[in-house]
């Protein structure tokens, strides 16, 4: 990797992880604050309205996002012609969901629902005028502007969210905060990105982005489907109340795994494209990013699963507890999240798009197994389900995705291996110290401090490379800080 690759990179990671820590810590903060004011069936409310804000929000962007930043020469007139495309896409998306709301709430039976939908259906709208601002962003892998926006927009809203609930509005506080938050970003993006569409729209444009994008339009909605399926036969076939605890464990999860999925993601994508054709540079790239970020995905979700406990306890209260056990399996699941996506991402640098659709509607069929668990049996096993598929889905992304660059998935999981190693054995010691009979308020900081000096002890003990890259990195940051 060339060095100005390499601080592109590393610069690219640094903000993107810096806005993931600090926008989505803001929000989880904020959710705390909610998590005492509100119910576990104020979220399972807010958990419905989600699976169909996220499938509709991926058909808005039909692929087109990551078929711009793949291309190296993208035109103004390839803006446009996309910004007028989602635009059209999202009004039609949004009318469907507040025309449906009525009889969606009474599939779910709960009539709360309907008025709650028909307010959430705007957010639709309002997303996609943001969509052509973050690619560009993204595309300069300009994550510093990005961190701006979404500090503003999360501090703003949790204002607003806790403002709400602390006045007697309930689920509408979720609601509140949700629009706030996007409304905010897509304004400042409009400001800071410094671009505005024009009416132009081009059909060959059009086809050619449709082209490469049709395919991860596809695969992105079976995926999206797929990941909220699981709330939908929750809120389905269980009390409202289970819904909310399965809500509140998958944002616990999604702390670390979700974020530091986004940072590869965001950071990956545009990056390995920009060497595509240089086959040497991008296995060694493509290496190290996984090997960087996967020491900390595992150390931090597997350790999250070992002090789940203390962890609801003091920071949500009993009245969560139930979210316990859901927390601790979808950590192990949820561990993959970020191999996923830079196994696709990887797919999608070489141009494979067919092959990301093959593979989509494979993985989907294996997974209907855990949602038939979950219908029949019962949501632990649906749960346990869902983490061996996870597994089955690693070995079908890295398998199909190594090969062109001689990267294969021994090569793969051989250099992985260390990092789960460290962190299970941490989960392990972690886990054990649940069973010491003092406060919740004195176990959690115990367990985290005994964590984290696990995990950095055995890694400087075995040397692990990618240990000493991110120390690293982190003396480099904390110096420019100083400064």
């Amino acid at each position: 990797m060339s060095e100005s690759l390499k601080h592109k990179t590393v610069k690219g990671v640094s903000w993107s992880f810096i806005d993931s820590i600090l926008s989505q810590g803001i929000t989880f903060l904020v959710g705390l604050v909610l998590a005492r004011l509100l119910t576990p069936e104020d979220y399972s409310l807010l958990g419905i309205i989600v699976i169909f804000i996220a499938v509709f929000n991926c058909i808005v962007d039909s692929g087109f996002s990551n078929a711009l930043i793949r291309k190296t020469d993208a035109t103004d007139k390839d803006y446009n012609t996309v910004f007028i495309s989602n635009l059209v896409i999202s009004v039609v998306l949004c009318a469907a969901l507040y025309f449906s709301a009525s009889a969606i709430a009474e599939f779910f039976n709960r009539p709360q629902l309907t008025d709650l939908l028909k307010v959430m259906s705007f957010i639709i709208i309002i997303n996609a005028f943001a969509i052509i601002q973050r690619t560009i962003l993204m595309k300069k892998i300009d994550f510093k502007t990005q961190t701006k926006v979404s500090v503003i927009s999360s501090v703003t809203s949790g204002v607003v969210g806790i403002g709400m609930a602390a006045a007697g509005y309930g689920v509408w506080s979720l609601v509140g905060q949700q629009l706030s938050r996007q409304g905010l970003n897509t304004i400042f993006l409009w400001v800071y990105a410094k671009w505005h569409p024009r009416l132009q729209f081009s059909i060959e444009s059009f086809k050619e982005l449709f082209g490469f994008g049709w395919k991860l339009l596809i695969s992105s909605l079976i995926a999206t489907i797929w990941n909220e399926i699981y709330q939908v036969v929750i809120g389905k076939c269980y009390a409202p109340a289970t819904l909310g605890q399965y809500t509140r464990a998958q944002q616990f999860a999604s702390i670390f795994s979700a974020n530091m999925m986004n940072v590869v993601q965001r950071v990956s994508y545009p990056v390995l494209s920009t060497i595509q054709n240089d086959k040497t540079r991008l296995k060694a790239a493509y290496k190290r990013i996984i090997k960087i970020s996967m020491l900390p995905t595992f150390v931090l979700m597997l350790g999250m699963a070992g002090c789940a406990k203390s962890m609801i306890q003091v920071l949500v209260g009993d009245q969560w507890l139930p979210a316990v056990p859901f927390l601790q399996i979808i950590c192990f699941q949820m561990m993959l999240y970020p191999l996923h996506s830079l196994n696709l991402n990887m797919l999608q640098v070489e141009g494979r798009s067919d092959l990301f659709l093959k593979l989509e509607i494979i993985k989907k069929i294996v997974s209907l197994g855990p949602i038939l668990l979950g219908i029949f049996i019962g949501i632990y096993w649906m749960l346990i389900g869902s983490v061996i598929a996870s597994l089955f889905n690693y070995y079908l992304n890295a398998y199909y995705s190594g090969p062109a660059i001689g990267y294969s998935i021994k090569d793969q999981i051989k250099d992985i291996l260390p990092s789960f190693g460290i962190a299970l054995f941490m989960c392990i010691v972690v886990c054990g110290m649940s069973y010491v009979p003092v406060s919740p308020f004195i176990l959690f900081p115990a367990q985290i401090l005994t964590g984290m000096t696990i995990a950095i002890a055995l890694s400087k003990k075995f040397e692990l490379p990618e240990y000493i890259e991110i120390e690293d990195l982190a003396k480099k940051a904390f110096a420019k800080i100083k400064r």
